[in-house]
């Protein structure tokens, strides 16, 4: 039975949804909230799971349909776990609703087991105190979306419950407007057959290069994410070259604009990998890739050869602002390590 402090949690199945009820719901868990497919699993059998408009179901072998719309009794977040620190920030935008921030590369969102400390919710709590959301759980409070560790730039988080709900809604109907600068090892080009060959690769007017897979962890290596044909989420990255580094005929670097229709752990990063240009620095995609050291003076050999994060940065961020309704966006110049490595690229 549901506590009256619960919150309701709307979810809209995919076409041609798994015929496990906890597999449908799972694929379409809009990002920011915390729900796992074990935690729906728990919440159908507890009677805490119902058709819109309908009755609620405690069997897993229920099958949904293709646009019908479920409600799920979220169990009211537990006390918070993640203690205040005061961690500098920089804010982008705040309000009684919301807050934006540039995450600088190396900070982690939340914390998690290895990163207990440090965090961006840690350094939220001291900022906000109590006024951010409860619905991200209570290690992800007022958590919307993530980006990396090593990613730095921008990212939303809800100061209150209702805010996070309306954003979560647009992230799950990829309404959002989220565009990333990268750099990449060689320079991604449609006219290259062997890319044009891929699966799930397209190509749509003005040099854009649509990717569209699914990703799963790794059978093997849980640090990563990969693409697989037979399970995982859908995920869809669109990219455009927009400056190439070295010779002409075979640059050895490229600048590429990322968006996403999706938000997936590593997305982007998976999907460059996939198309065989890893981002620069990448520790995990892009391992096997290398820059012609040769081809720098001694300076710039030092900063490549020590740049070590995925060269990736969220710089655009545009969205409906869910209590005003108001048209929001916000941009961030690269972050100075960036900015360097680029002049480095460019000679």
């Amino acid at each position: 039975m549901s506590d009256p402090n619960d919150q309701l949690l709307i979810l809209t199945l995919n076409e041609a949804p798994p015929p496990r009820l906890d597999k449908a719901l799972a694929a379409v868990v809009p990002e920011g909230v915390t729900l796992s497919r074990s935690m729906i699993t728990k919440l159908i059998e507890s009677g805490a799971v119902a058709r819109v408009g309908g009755a609620v179901v405690t069997t897993l072998k229920t099958k949904g349909k293709a646009g019908e719309e479920w409600q799920v009794m979220l169990p009211k977040p537990v006390a918070l776990e993640a203690e205040p620190e005061d961690i500098p920030i920089e804010v982008v935008y705040e309000d009684d609703d919301l807050i934006l921030v540039n995450k600088a590369a190396g900070m982690v969102v939340h914390p998690a087991p290895g990163s207990e400390t440090g965090t961006l919710v840690n350094a939220l709590l001291h900022h906000c105190g109590d006024s951010l959301s409860g619905v991200g759980g209570m290690k992800r409070p007022g958590i919307v979306h993530r980006i990396d560790k090593d990613t730095s730039g921008l990212l939303i988080v809800a100061k209150s419950d209702a805010a996070h709900q309306g954003l979560a809604a647009q992230f799950a109907a990829h309404s959002i407007e989220r565009r990333y600068i990268a750099f990449t090892y060689g320079a991604p080009s449609r006219s290259d057959p062997r890319i044009a060959g891929l699966q799930g690769v397209a190509f749509e007017e003005g040099g854009v290069i649509r990717v569209a897979t699914n990703i799963a962890r790794h059978k093997t290596d849980r640090k990563r994410m990969a693409v697989v044909h037979d399970a995982g989420r859908h995920a869809i990255t669109r990219m455009a070259l927009t400056e190439r580094y070295g010779p002409a005929e075979r640059p050895f670097a490229g600048k590429i604009e990322c968006w996403l229709e999706t938000g997936r752990t590593h997305q982007i990063r998976v999907h460059a990998s996939h198309i065989g240009h890893s981002l620069i620095g990448d520790p995990i995609y892009g391992k096997r890739k290398s820059l012609p050291m040769n081809d720098f003076n001694e300076d710039d050999r030092v900063f490549l050869e020590a740049f070590s994060r995925q060269a990736l940065h969220a710089a655009k961020l545009g969205f409906i602002h869910p209590i005003s309704k108001k048209l929001l966006r916000f941009t961030s110049e690269l972050p100075k390590d960036l900015q360097q490595l680029e002049r480095v690229l460019s000679g």
